[in-house]
């Protein structure tokens, strides 16, 4: 399909790109509805919007600079506070309850497979990017497409399956905590303490209040873009070597290749390492989250930019079915387990989210319930995901394709 704008004009795209990505942050801590619904999901509905209108094409060179260049750098940035020990003496709860629904996760890409698997062709590559998906984020559905080798057109219906489902349940998350039957059922201090600060006057946007400016210099500036850039060099060229020098012949072995062989992982392993083992020197670098998240809400954008309604009607309705089936069951193994083992409703909801959405909306979701204590666990945990997800990934993937 032809669009206004020419999938050449590279710069004009990119500046589209950005100028969503600005304004989904203005919006966001502009007005109370935009923070309730969070940046990242604003700037993958504006630029659903445009390719509908095919105002911008769905399918660019600009787009696929954003996916080869821009997501590898934000991964690191957002990794820079990702201590494991810290994760797990200030997060441990979330964490507990985070990993159960994962495990949801797992056991709704065995069950979609099982039942959609005559209907779905190479649904193994699907459930795999799937369960990346929604065990971590979108970056671990980048990861598992190139480590698959999905086509093009499978990774676009994915994606778009991917994000009308993820948008949805990010709607029906801000919603269940008002809902009663969740309010009766699960304790809620957060939000108990919300209003309590309410009465006492604090502003409603809570985005615009944890997003204010911090002291940022120069040095915290180039240590970010240096130590990413490094980082990214570093795991593309072992990734390759790793993926070159271990064959693929049986199950093992091609677990192996797909864990050693794959960029994102060894980023993200790398990044928690160097987290972990020098938290005084990588932890402390100011700026890395606030521009690691600003290339996030552009990478948010390029992934709304397939999502054509229209293909997903005509062409994959039944990947639209299998992603339900995913998320059903996480939401069902967050709350059904939450409710058993005590867990508060906001512990159980950022936990879902971080598996459906990322450490990155997760985070946006907290800030905007206004569940302050509650942004940097989301953070965390959410970050474990990027790791944890491609694991279950390459699991998922290698074992359904046998």
């Amino acid at each position: 399909m032809t669009s206004f704008i020419s999938s050449e004009n590279t710069w004009v795209l990119f500046s589209i790109l950005v100028i969503i990505a600005g304004l989904a942050v203005w919006m966001e801590q502009r007005f109370t509805w935009a923070a309730k619904v969070s940046g990242c999901v604003l700037a993958l509905i504006m630029a659903m919007i445009l390719a509908n209108l095919r105002i911008i094409p769905t399918d660019a060179p600009a787009y696929d600079f954003v996916w080869s260049y821009v997501v590898p750098l934000a991964i690191p940035m957002l990794l820079f506070q990702a201590n494991v020990k810290k994760i797990w003496k200030e997060s441990g709860r979330v964490l507990a309850i985070y990993i159960i629904s994962g495990i949801g996760t797992v056991v709704g890409a065995f069950a979609g497979f099982y039942i959609l698997r005559n209907q779905i062709p190479d649904l193994y590559k699907i459930a795999a990017m799937m369960t990346g998906s929604y065990t971590g984020g979108s970056v671990n559905l980048v990861a598992m497409s190139d480590a698959f080798g999905v086509t093009g057109d499978v990774v676009s219906a994915s994606v778009v399956a991917d994000n009308l489902l993820m948008a949805l349940y990010f709607f029906a998350l801000v919603a269940i905590p008002s809902i009663k039957f969740f309010v009766t059922q699960f304790s809620h201090p957060y939000e108990d303490a919300l209003k309590a600060r309410r009465a006492a006057g604090e502003s409603e946007n809570n985005a615009a209040t944890y997003w204010t400016a911090k002291p940022v210099s120069l040095l915290d500036i180039a240590k970010t873009m240096a130590i990413s850039f490094a980082i990214v060099a570093v795991s593309v060229e072992t990734a390759g070597f790793f993926a070159d020098v271990i064959p693929a012949d049986n199950f093992f072995l091609a677990l192996l290749n797909g864990l050693f062989g794959n960029k994102y992982l060894i980023i993200t392993t790398l990044t928690v390492l160097l987290a972990t083992l020098l938290p005084g020197k990588i932890g402390t670098i100011a700026g890395a989250q606030e521009i690691g998240t600003f290339l996030i809400h552009i990478f948010f954008a390029v992934i709304g930019v397939p999502a054509s309604i229209y293909l997903i009607v005509t062409q994959a309705p039944l990947l639209l079915v299998f992603c339900l089936i995913v998320v059903a069951l996480n939401m069902l193994f967050s709350f059904v387990f939450g409710w058993i083992f005590k867990f508060s409703l906001e512990e159980i909801c950022v936990a879902s989210n971080a598996n459906i959405g990322g450490p990155t909306t997760a985070a946006a979701f907290a800030i905007a319930k206004g569940w302050t204590a509650m942004v940097v666990p989301s953070l965390l945990v959410g970050t474990l995901g990027y790791v944890v997800g491609n694991y279950y990934g390459i699991f998922i993937g290698t074992f359904l394709g046998r």
